[in-house]
């Protein structure tokens, strides 16, 4: 049996591109170094006494929770000090995160959603890191909020890590979707996964139909459809949902499956709005879902089409297998 690490792996991809510097791989492994460090205080969070809250609100008028302060620390420093990167954006910080003047800057931008889902450790559901890569579009030395601010489309890596029964890194730098396990008696991740695509037919639906009065009707229509009993099809679809983005996305994304949270008008009647942040976690799972030849909409428009108009820009997503997708962009055409 063949074993590769993922720093096999990414020197392989590398070598596919002979014009491609090194830079861009020492990043990617930077992140995986990063990840490992998370993964062993995710393991033993009420143990170290960094479970639960800092009482601090973050941007997003969240409750910061310790392990995202953690995580969220921990990765500006490694990439900071790594000289790959000109400029970081974290849902935790307000606005980008500079290099600083005594550290090399390099030429990408890296967007990022250090722990998804952390609330949810308190009672041991799987949480996630997401990352987003772009390469470095401003004029200037040192990074700014423009070269974070581009379209999904314009990514050069999207990636996430789950923290669960084990740890595993699955990324895509267009070339197709792989997933990396770690193995911990070694601490490497090893490549798990190869050439990930969703399978078909979709049969798992997944969405937090507590909100079920606040979506529109086509919405409302179509999770109604996917109850629906018909022996020609898979229909009705198995409900899955934890509430953890990458747990969510990464069961529908080795099994075939659907991850809905629609607009929604709990806050403005008149004024339906998205949930999830476009640059920390829509793009960067539309990304890979299309890689693995799924697709991923706001309901009206393709997540990797969107123009960013500020970091913490938020969007309804609904992603996974293609043809379920299209679907329900058609149940919400027709309301």
């Amino acid at each position: 049996m063949k074993i590769k690490t993922i720093e096999q792996h990414i020197l392989d991809q590398q070598r596919k591109f002979p014009g491609a510097s090194g830079e861009f791989s020492g990043l990617l492994y930077d992140i995986a170094l990063a990840a490992k460090m998370i993964a062993k205080q995710v393991n033993r969070a009420g143990l170290a006494n960094i479970l639960g809250s800092t009482d601090e609100i973050n941007i997003q008028g969240e409750v910061v929770q310790k392990m995202d302060k953690y995580a969220n620390e921990l990765l500006i420093n490694i990439l900071t000090h790594g000289g790959k990167v000109c400029a970081i954006a974290s849902e935790e910080n307000e606005n980008i995160v500079e290099i600083h003047e005594d550290y090399l800057v390099g030429k990408y931008a890296v967007s990022m959603d250090p722990l998804d889902g952390s609330s949810n450790i308190g009672a041991n559901v799987s949480v996630g890191t997401i990352f987003s890569i772009h390469r470095k579009v401003g004029k200037g030395y040192r990074g700014s909020e423009e070269d974070c601010l581009q379209k999904g489309s314009h990514q050069a890596c999207a990636g996430y890590v789950i923290y669960g029964s084990s740890t595993m890194l699955v990324y895509t730098t267009g070339t197709g979707v792989h997933g990396f396990t770690l193995d911990p008696s070694v601490g490497e991740f090893i490549l798990s996964h190869e050439n990930i695509h969703i399978p078909e037919p979709c049969k798992i639906y997944s969405v937090n139909e507590g909100n079920y009065n606040y979506w529109n009707e086509g919405t409302k229509k179509y999770v109604n459809y996917l109850k629906e009993v018909d022996k020609a099809s898979v229909r009705p679809y198995t409900l899955r949902y934890i509430g953890s983005l990458v747990s969510d996305f990464h069961r529908n994304l080795l099994y075939g499956g659907i991850f809905l949270y629609p607009a929604d008008h709990k806050k403005d009647l008149s004024k339906p709005e998205g949930k999830l942040r476009l640059l920390f976690e829509a793009a960067p799972i539309a990304f890979i879902a299309e890689q693995a030849g799924g697709y991923a909409t706001t309901g009206t428009q393709r997540i990797l089409d969107i123009e960013p108009e500020h970091l913490h820009q938020r969007v309804p997503l609904v992603v996974g297998n293609k043809t379920e997708v299209l679907r329900y962009e058609d149940f919400l055409r027709r309301g």
